[in-house]
């Protein structure tokens, strides 16, 4: 007999096999002697009271043993097969790459950046010389922005595809099996890369082409349709043939928005969100949600992970809220070019960084940049430029960001000092409370009031707002064909994921990258 049913227990006691077994049988009425296995389906804490629980969905086997789980890599040889383009190495891209060569096409990937690990000399460059490589970055290379800056893969698109599927796949390619099962599944930046580099070996073992350093400058268009790309490899130029193209470029490629508005192909300028980014003790931040003194946080914390938050608060009609909430972990410099800062953030797969960070935006529509109206619509993204550059000079014209503590910043006091960082670049003591416009400052200094009236001890001036949290979406969006996919004049032009509007993190991504990769494959079997 096979049953499921859910339990309620103390962290402690999900530590013990023995314990959850005596649970299990004590909740189904039937012997402990006679369960042969147990399998926890699904795992979530339940913090709203002082007595934290875990509850654990499970599947509990009498007489019987669980078939043991296959998680297949196995692609066909595609060597020779008819390809498919695709340009960005990011999840989507990745997950399309995948879904093609099942179907039996070949992947051509194009990707500006570096090979996953090669990307960290970059990165260490940003933080340590504030030298920015426009190609390779947080944002741009194998893997995509979610690489180095957390690995989150919980998700609220459920309708779009089966999530099932893309944790499954990370899971064949090297990821624990606790992502199959936990609310809120996390890989960690520590891990993610070696993930990475399982998959491209898959695709290589099949017969894909991945190329890297390898940036797209142009469509080649012959009858409204997509015929090939051009690009740019250690400054020569590279043509690659094929009808169809998923564009999986990325929120940050703004030359691809410059290039399809340049060749007056439709794009639309769409809302997105800007802030700041807030640094907490997280022994503050356990203690809070948690509810326990922060004396007991580090006997609490023997049993659960560090917690996270969730925030949100009306402010004038505009929504500000907490964006990507990194506990234990690290604020990141992820600027793309010269002359601007962008903050974001991740965390280890263990999360245990003493600190804890978020993004606090504001919603943006477009009226808050009627001023670049001119631009059409590339409006919203000259807008963001312009904060980004704000922050670059108010830090001092490095990547040094510039800082304001979170009482300070409310109460419009310039910060005589600041608070140890997890910022590796260094911080700046800078009124961010002038500098940012009034649509975004205000409504901050009223959402992180509310906030620290809803988690007390939230509102502190141990706290530190870093400037800028800008890319938290594409404030561009490329239009395309509901049932097609297709852009809704190119043919065989696949708009993609978080670049073009469509998603807004790892999963997401990776299903729009499936569902573009479908569609090209249903194409191409016509053509």
């Amino acid at each position: 007999m096979v049953y499921e049913t859910e339990i309620f227990i103390l962290p402690q006691e999900a530590e013990s096999e023995d314990t959850l077994w005596l649970i299990a049988s004590q909740k189904l009425s039937i012997p402990k002697k006679n369960i042969t296995a147990l399998r926890i389906l699904k795992r979530s804490v339940d913090a709203r009271s002082k007595t934290i629980r875990l509850n654990l969905k499970i599947k509990v086997y009498t007489g019987a043993l669980p078939p043991a789980p296959t998680y297949s890599k196995h692609l066909p040889d595609v060597s020779h097969a008819k390809p498919i383009l695709i340009a960005g190495a990011g999840p989507a891209g990745l997950f399309a790459a995948l879904k093609i060569a099942l179907a039996g096409y070949k992947p051509v990937i194009v990707e500006r950046g570096k090979e996953v690990r090669d990307r960290r000399f970059d990165l260490a460059a940003i933080s340590k010389k504030h030298l920015v490589n426009p190609d390779s970055n947080y944002c741009f290379g194998e893997g995509g922005a979610g690489t180095y800056s957390d690995g989150k893969l919980y998700t609220r698109s459920n309708k779009r595809g089966d999530i099932q599927s893309i944790l499954e796949t990370f899971v064949a390619h090297g990821a624990s099996e606790d992502i199959l099962i936990d609310a809120h599944p996390h890989i960690g930046t520590n891990k993610l890369p070696s993930i990475i580099v399982s998959m491209r070996e898959s695709l290589l073992a099949a017969g894909a082409e991945i190329h890297f350093g390898t940036r797209v400058t142009d469509l080649i268009i012959r009858n409204q349709h997509i015929a090939g790309i051009k690009t740019i490899v250690n400054g020569e130029e590279k043509e690659f043939l094929g009808e169809q193209l998923i564009l999986a470029t990325g929120h940050s490629a703004r030359d691809i928005f410059e290039m399809l508005h340049r060749n007056h192909i439709l794009i639309e300028a769409k809302p997105f969100a800007m802030g700041l980014r807030v640094e907490h003790s997280q022994q503050l931040i356990d203690s809070i949600q948690y509810h326990c003194p922060l004396t007991k946080v580090e006997e609490l914390r023997k049993h659960l992970t560090a917690a996270s938050y969730s925030a949100v608060h009306q402010s004038n009609g505009r929504g500000v809220y907490s964006f990507c909430m990194c506990p234990g972990g690290i604020i990141a410099p992820c600027a793309t070019g010269p002359e601007e800062v962008v903050t974001n953030g991740w965390s280890p797969s263990k999360r245990n960084n003493p600190y804890s960070n978020s993004g606090i935006v504001v919603s943006i529509e477009p009226g808050d940049y009627q001023h670049y109206a001119s631009e059409g619509p590339l409006a919203g993204l000259r807008y963001q430029q312009a904060l980004e550059k704000m922050a670059f000079e108010a830090g001092g014209r490095t990547q040094t960001a510039p800082a304001q503590r979170l009482v300070d910043f409310v109460e419009g006091k310039l910060s005589a000092d600041l608070p140890e960082t997890s910022y590796q670049p260094g911080i700046l003591s800078a009124p961010l409370h002038e500098l940012l416009p009034p649509e975004i400052g205000l409504r901050l200094q009223e959402g992180l009031k509310a906030f620290g009236d809803k988690m007390k001890g939230y509102f502190t001036n141990d706290a530190v707002l870093h400037g800028v949290e800008s890319r938290t979406s594409s404030p561009v969006r490329i239009p395309r064909n509901k049932e097609t996919l297709e852009h809704v004049q190119i043919g065989g032009l696949y708009p993609c994921a978080e670049g073009a509007g469509y998603a807004g993190g790892i999963v997401s991504a990776a299903i729009d990258g499936q569902n573009c990769a479908e569609a090209a494959v249903r194409q191409a079997k016509i053509k």
